[in-house]
């Protein structure tokens, strides 16, 4: 019987896996022992909440994230031929806004079965929730960081969104959260509308969808998103 590739959702936040993950999902933790990484910490971390408590030295883990090489990804072929591993990024979806996709397409051309399950991802929940079209949508990821090349990319995203009747997902790093809402709200339009989405499904969920212009009240009363994991939606008209 030939290997698969399991794409692994783990928890939007630091709590109880069952929580958010299905039954068969967890179930399915718990026959693998080879794991694809995003960071080797939080992964033991994940695992022993998940149901290996006590048994993590049992895994064979393998780091899989921004900084590995190319070619090390390549040599993980016949690790994926030899038996049943899966993947698990740091939060949400593998390969989506987050690393897998090399390892994924590798599977693909080794003729690997690849399995993706179910489990949060905080851009289609943020989506789900901010009341912007979701039958039309751009991820777009992070924003140049240059102020001007921001401003720019801002511009073009706002016009975008106008032309298309599209919604446009933006994700920030969590420390640099106020600086782009403050840029958004520096070049979008008064009616443009803004879907702030920090902290998904976790206790402290903050999602709200305003206009431009009611976004610029509630800044100017010491409203702060702070560092915390956030998606923005920008819909134009």
């Amino acid at each position: 019987m030939k290997s698969k590739l399991y794409l692994i959702p783990t928890p939007l936040g630091e709590y109880d896996p069952s929580n958010v993950l299905p039954a068969p999902v967890l179930e399915r933790i718990g026959l693998l022992q080879r794991f694809f990484v995003e960071e080797l910490r939080t992964a033991r971390r994940f695992l022993s909440a998940a149901g290996w408590k006590g048994r993590i030295d049992e895994l064979e883990l393998f780091e899989l994230n921004e900084h590995t090489p190319r070619e090390t990804i390549e040599g993980y072929a016949s690790l994926l031929v030899e038996k049943d591993a899966g993947v698990i990024s740091e939060a949400g979806l593998p390969a989506v806004a987050d690393p897998g996709a090399l390892l994924v397409e590798l599977a693909h051309r080794r003729g690997i079965e690849v399995v993706p399950m179910v489990g949060p991802s905080s851009l289609m929940l943020s989506l789900m929730a901010s009341g912007l079209n979701g039958q039309c949508f751009a991820f777009t990821g992070y924003l140049p960081v240059k102020p001007q090349a921001r401003r720019e990319a801002i511009q073009q995203l706002e016009r975008t969104s106008a032309r298309l009747n599209q919604s446009e997902i933006i994700i920030e790093t969590p420390y640099r959260n106020d600086a782009l809402l403050a840029d958004l709200l520096a070049n979008c339009r008064p009616d443009t509308r803004l879907c702030v989405a920090a902290d998904i499904t976790c206790p402290d969920e903050f999602i709200r969808t305003k206009t431009i212009a009611e976004w610029q009240k509630e800044v100017k009363k010491g409203f702060l998103i702070g560092k915390r994991p956030c998606v923005f939606i920008l819909l134009s008209k």
